[in-house]
């Protein structure tokens, strides 16, 4: 997010091409170029990304990249302001979901085609986060990672031990879970200690939602796929289910862990979790924090039915904005982050994150060498769709669904109250664009 730069002496454009993005330009030669590099603040990305700028730089002397990482709240905030004044990084790496709104306001740089074609990236990497990147048929950057918050949990073994529950946990269904769960609780008093289960975030939250309506047969779209259906029976029956968790089955209390407080990365590395409702990129940061802690993360059952059915955003990943003054280079840089087979390797393994790419799951020994706890969660892959266009998902996830849905959990509103909010406001979003 902040930046710094000089200005160079540009050849002319190439012609854009007949079934693309116009062919890069580059630098005159000989000239020192600096790229700067922007992400979010966590140790496990960074640590990944450290490790493959320095490859680059090593591979290009002619080329300085200055890595800048921004706490993630701060690193949206500055994404929306440095945009529009065209004082972004050239590079940047942005969540996939975010993507097309960045490049319908004009502010991401179309892949050229001589970089890499939609048909080429569709033969590395899967759908679901590849489609995050495409865009009006144009393709706007590279995935990195298949993000999948749905299907899998982390698991303390220590928690299940001193409870008495069987571990490795070995559910058949859904209730299966809960029942283990129910037992690991702690209180003091009236007060909860420790959480069975901790599935209350703000993603959490969300994409249980969504996959509860796709497991029982809904859908959350409406006919015209832009607008959203939430005031239905499969909505209220899956918000249902979590609010029973915490006010009948007491594996979570909802006041106390949630996603201002005892989050679940946190409260789980710190020993008060049993199981914790998150995506296995939880995991690297994890273990660079808490390097002595054992855990695993397994696949969980359905919530509803007995196939695992759920939305899959984009995940992280590498786009160039429009404004770099060096696109040649950026595209190398980007290209060489999420396209080289080895770098790939080096990110996924850091960041503990599933890939995106489909020769890393093809072929998992070195992903799973260096991180094991992600062989759950490839058997889950083909049963993910791409979300879809939600407009803005961050608004709809952390401003709509999670507090309607932690309102329910906590007794201040109903279920019916909160799906007909959820309802309400989420298509208030679509009709403001």
């Amino acid at each position: 997010m902040k930046p710094r730069l000089t200005l160079l002496t540009w050849v002319i454009a190439l012609l854009v091409a007949a079934c693309g993005g116009p062919a890069t330009t580059a630098a005159p030669s000989g000239e020192k170029v600096t790229l700067r590099l922007w992400s979010h603040q966590n140790a496990a990305f960074q640590a990944g990304n450290d490790a493959i700028i320095a490859k680059f730089m090593e591979q290009n002397p002619n080329i300085e990249v200055t890595y800048e990482t921004f706490e993630y709240d701060l690193f949206i905030q500055t994404l929306q302001t440095s945009m529009p004044a065209g004082t972004e990084a050239d590079v940047i790496e942005m969540f996939g979901t975010w993507v097309c709104s960045y490049a319908e306001g004009g502010r991401l740089m179309e892949m050229p085609t001589d970089v890499m074609t939609y048909e080429q990236a569709e033969g590395i990497y899967y759908q679901a986060p590849l489609d995050g990147y495409y865009c009006g048929d144009k393709l706007y950057g590279l995935p990195q990672e298949f993000n999948l918050e749905n299907g899998g949990a982390l698991v303390n073994p220590a928690l299940f031990e001193a409870h008495g529950v069987a571990y490795p946990p070995k559910w058949s269904t859904f209730s299966d879970l809960v029942a283990d769960a129910a037992k690991m609780s702690e209180f003091d008093g009236e007060t909860m200690t420790h959480a069975g289960f901790n599935y209350v975030t703000g993603d959490g939250l969300p994409f249980a939602v969504l996959a509860g309506i796709l497991q029982q047969g809904g859908s959350y779209f409406a006919d015209d796929g832009r607008h959203f259906n939430f005031d239905t029976p499969e909505t209220r029956n899956i918000i249902q289910l979590l609010v029973d968790m915490a006010q009948k089955d007491k594996v979570v209390d909802p006041v106390l862990f949630n996603n201002d407080a005892n989050w679940v990365g946190d409260s789980f590395f710190a020993g008060n979790v049993g199981i914790g409702f998150v995506g296995s990129w939880a995991a690297g940061e994890g273990r660079i924090n808490f390097p002595d802690m054992k855990f695993d993360y397994v696949v969980i059952p359905p919530y509803f039915g007995s196939e695992q059915r759920f939305a899959a955003d984009s995940g992280w990943g590498k786009v160039v904005s429009v404004n770099t003054k060096h696109p040649k280079e950026a595209w190398m840089l980007a290209k060489f982050m999420a396209a080289e087979q080895e770098s790939a390797l080096a990110w996924n393994t850091n960041t503990s994150t599933i890939p995106a790419m489909k020769a890393l799951v093809e072929s998992p020994d070195k992903v799973l060498e260096a991180a094991p706890w992600l062989k759950a969660t490839f058997d889950l892959l083909p049963h993910g769709q791409y979300i879809g266009d939600l407009t803005d998902r961050d608004q709809l996830f952390y401003e709509i669904i999670y507090p309607h849905v932690l309102d329910a959990m906590q007794g201040v509103s109903s279920v019916d109250e909160a799906a007909q909010a959820i309802h309400t406001e989420a298509n208030a979003i679509v009709d403001a664009k």
